[in-house]
């Protein structure tokens, strides 16, 4: 096989070994944006009895100020400690700076579930932001109700949805003392908390993808010898492989609706854009053309796919409107543009951009053509863009071993995800779970 091939199809995993597949990560903020919104997270008033398992509000400072927004008040500077909206002192908060001050409570609830009840204050105005807004969850369910509280009060002060209730899939890789390889299908807070294992295998897996419904992951496997893709529910109570053609079988992504998979296929030749009917399995090929064509990822709107083609000399995105069948390209800055994501919008344009000789994350602007560099490591790859557009996560290095980072798709936000043990590579952003 060509091997300019293998590695634009991510045949080879350069992966370096850690010696744990279930460490959690942790976060190492690295930069966050100019004067942050100073807000107070009083901590949550406990009416039961004991002490709970989870410390609510330390979840929703560590969200809020790993969005690099915010400033959160650290509890040891607070002059009082309200436990609503009524008890609050305004002066108290206006000699600390703060914009905002977060009031919560949660009460016990029959079978050992919880009823939080939460308010967003405003100490410039002297008002709530919101009404209380209440949320209840099981025993295990704390760190979601802290990512609801999160997702609700970053809306209301930035207008944009929250993305700290999604998850993150990726894939790590562990070598035990003889030298003998196994990886890990993974599933995590977006915060990288709570990582369980969704699969295991002593063959290399790569490229995961989320259903547009949060249910189910599509993914490289090469466990059955040869690469073929998988399609297993989150839930693990189904599992299905779909392609088992000879040569490349890579690089699967849902279209919209979830009823469809772009894919590339080597099975006729040349690494080629297919499009797979999820129900009926049935194959349309969509691009013919002697260059490599792979990567495909849809636009928004489902009506066309950006892929990765050197059909003009290098490695460059192009756009497929499958009505028509007409390729137009998108990108020309530089000599390396591949690896496309789309945000939400579909204004933007993410891909991996080479500049001098190294591989940083990028920004285009789809209708302008405008190029915006926003990482400074080196060998960064795999950008995974969350739900709400407001920031992307990829697979970098930390010496010689693999971590995942986050930036700002305005590059004012950046934060490290480093495994306590372990390599990290390729990871997905969840879409919203409703």
């Amino acid at each position: 096989m060509n091997k300019k091939i293998v590695l634009w199809m991510g045949l080879v995993v350069s992966l370096v070994f850690g010696n744990v597949a279930n460490a959690q990560l942790t976060i190492d903020i690295k930069q966050g944006v100019d004067n942050p919104t100073s807000i107070a997270v009083v901590p949550f008033d406990w009416q039961g009895s004991g002490i709970l398992p989870e410390d609510v509000s330390r979840i929703v400072n560590a969200d809020l100020r790993l969005s690099g927004q915010f400033a959160p008040v650290p509890a040891q500077d607070m002059l009082s400690f309200p436990k609503s909206p009524q008890d609050i002192t305004y002066r108290d908060w206006r000699v600390l700076g703060t914009e905002y001050v977060v009031t919560g409570r949660i009460q016990p609830q029959a079978g050992g579930n919880y009823l939080l009840s939460f308010e967003l204050v405003s100490v410039l105005d002297q008002r709530q932001v919101f009404t209380t807004k209440q949320v209840t969850g099981g025993q295990n369910q704390l760190r979601d109700l802290a990512h609801y509280v999160s997702d609700q009060v970053y809306e209301a002060i930035t207008g944009i949805r929250g993305a700290f209730s999604t998850q993150m899939i990726y894939i790590q890789a562990e070598r035990d003392q003889r030298g003998v390889d196994t990886f890990y299908l993974m599933l995590s807070d977006a915060d990288g908390a709570r990582p369980r294992q969704l699969r295991r295998s002593s063959k290399p897996m790569m490229s995961p993808m989320w259903s547009p419904d949060g249910q189910k992951v599509a993914y490289v496997s090469f466990e059955t010898g040869r690469s073929a893709i998988f399609i297993e529910r989150i839930d693990g109570s189904d599992r299905q492989q779909i392609t088992n053609f000879k040569g490349i079988n890579g690089s699967p992504a849902w279209s919209p609706d979830g009823s469809k998979l772009a894919l590339v296929l080597s099975k006729d030749g040349n690494p080629e854009i297919y499009i797979m009917d999820l129900v009926t399995r049935k194959l349309t090929r969509m691009t013919r053309h002697f260059a490599i064509d792979t990567e495909p990822n849809w636009m928004p709107d489902g009506k066309s796919i950006v892929f990765t083609s050197d059909r003009g000399g290098r490695p460059q995105i192009y756009q497929l409107t499958l009505a028509t069948g007409q390729v137009d390209r998108l990108t020309f800055d530089g000599d390396y543009n591949a690896r496309p994501r789309v945000s939400p919008d579909g204004k933007t344009l993410v891909m991996v951009h080479r500049s001098q000789g190294v591989f940083h994350i990028a920004t285009m602007d789809i209708n302008t053509g405008y190029l915006r560099v926003l990482t400074e490591t080196r060998l960064d790859e795999s950008p995974s863009v969350a739900p709400n557009g407001a920031m992307l996560m990829y697979a970098t290095k930390r010496g010689d071993k693999g971590i995942l980072a986050a930036v700002s798709l305005d590059a004012g936000v950046k934060y490290r995800l480093p495994s306590q043990r372990g390599d990290v590579r390729e990871p997905a952003w969840s879409p919203f779970f409703n």
